[in-house]
């Protein structure tokens, strides 16, 4: 009986290995690192029409279907979300438009409530990998955006190209792109002005978030937003495949990154880098320089097995160091934090670093996995601080 048994378990670890190593061939063409870094064939809303938000919980004509137009000729699919206070004062007329998707958004109720309002926020959201903007915990992690001011923040959706019914296909350049298209649409033709937008990114969308706000920041002169909340964020691309397994369980690279030389070589093939650490040290250093207060939100928890909670911790290090006055190493932050930070028991714990333009926030929830978290009230307060700094609150 061993003796079979040992050749059934030989054959299956050769066949693990193959299939692994045909995993890692695979990993090396810019086609299929696409599909594994953005999961954009990834819908999760197959049964359901994006242009009939109500069937996603939204209360009708909450949700303005419309598309973002680029100087080339594609689009982008967006929804613009009503805080809810505000579409109970204008029940009656909203009920009366007509549903479903409209080209011209601009002559929509909705959209000059937005315009208009000297008072409304944006809060312009970042998605993560896969699906739409209808899909999974983002219709929570859009009423938690609002919730801090149910009459005046707005929310601003869409799906980058290749994703949902935007078209094209997703790389970084390319997403960086859409952003930066989208907020150039908040600003000119919704007409609202940097200080009132905030930048919202989970996941993948923490990338597309520091990337679209580092290129504001340093334009001349630098267009300083609101502020930045960053939920499940991660250090860069090669450093998350090192840690990163598929549903939790299946390791893409980190068996290798125990092979130094290895890895490295390997991750000479990532086309993506999304180097979030640089990102963050720049934008903060470029705002630092500018005359606008700026504030920065990183959130996380710690049983995200998605994207583990130390790659936030990562990136607050180099967010210190990008607004000390002398180099602070990892180690002597940390040894600041246990004198400095609030230990909120079983809520997790806050570390803040401020100077006189601006505040970083590091925030690690015990719990709220990878997706959950997004509808936390954690995430309604780090938009009302921000927002607060308007009012000088």
């Amino acid at each position: 009986m061993l003796h079979p048994l040992l050749k059934y378990s030989a054959l299956s670890a050769a066949v693990a290995v193959g299939f692994y190593a045909i995993l890692l061939g695979l990993l090396t063409t810019s086609s299929f690192q696409a599909h594994v870094v953005y999961l954009h064939k990834i819908q999760m809303t197959w049964f359901k029409d994006l242009d009939v938000p109500e069937s996603f919980g939204f209360l009708r004509n909450q949700v303005t279907p419309f598309s973002i137009r680029s100087p080339d000729g594609g689009a982008l699919y967006a929804w613009h979300i009503l805080p809810v206070e505000l579409y109970r004062q204008h029940e009656s007329t909203l009920l009366h438009e007509a549903s479903g998707f409209v080209q011209h958004v601009e002559s929509r109720l909705a959209f000059r409530m937005l315009r208009d309002n000297p008072e409304a926020r944006l809060a312009v959201h970042m998605h993560g990998a896969a699906g739409t903007v209808g899909s999974g915990y983002r219709v929570p992690n859009y009423r938690a955006l609002s919730a801090g001011d149910p009459q005046n923040i707005h929310v601003l959706t869409f799906d980058y190209r290749g994703f949902g019914r935007s078209q094209g296909t997703p790389y970084e350049q390319g997403l960086i792109m859409d952003a930066v298209l989208v907020v150039e649409w908040a600003m000119n033709t919704a007409g609202i002005p940097p200080s009132r937008i905030l930048i919202f990114g989970q996941s993948i969308g923490t990338a597309v978030a520091l990337a679209v706000s580092e290129h504001f920041v340093l334009q001349s002169p630098p267009i300083v937003f609101a502020g930045a909340v960053l939920v499940a964020p991660f250090v860069d691309v090669a450093s998350l495949v090192a840690t990163y397994r598929m549903a939790g369980s299946i390791p893409l690279l980190s068996p290798l990154a125990r092979f130094p030389e290895l890895f490295r070589y390997l991750s000479t093939y990532i086309r993506d880098s999304w180097s979030n650490k640089d990102r963050i040290a720049r934008y903060i250093r470029a705002s630092e320089d500018s005359e606008e207060r700026y504030g920065v939100t990183l959130i996380h928890a710690e049983d995200d097995w998605d994207i583990p909670y130390h790659h936030t911790e990562t990136l607050f290090w180099h967010a210190v160091n990008a607004m000390a006055d002398h180099d602070i190493s990892y180690e002597e932050l940390e040894l600041k934090k246990n004198t400095s930070k609030t230990d909120l028991g079983a809520a997790g714990s806050v570390m803040a670093w401020q100077t006189n333009k601006g505040i970083v926030r590091e925030e690690i929830l015990k719990t709220g996995l990878h997706d959950v978290i997004m509808g936390n009230p954690v995430v309604t307060l780090a938009v009302m601080r921000i927002f607060d700094q308007l009012s000088g609150t």
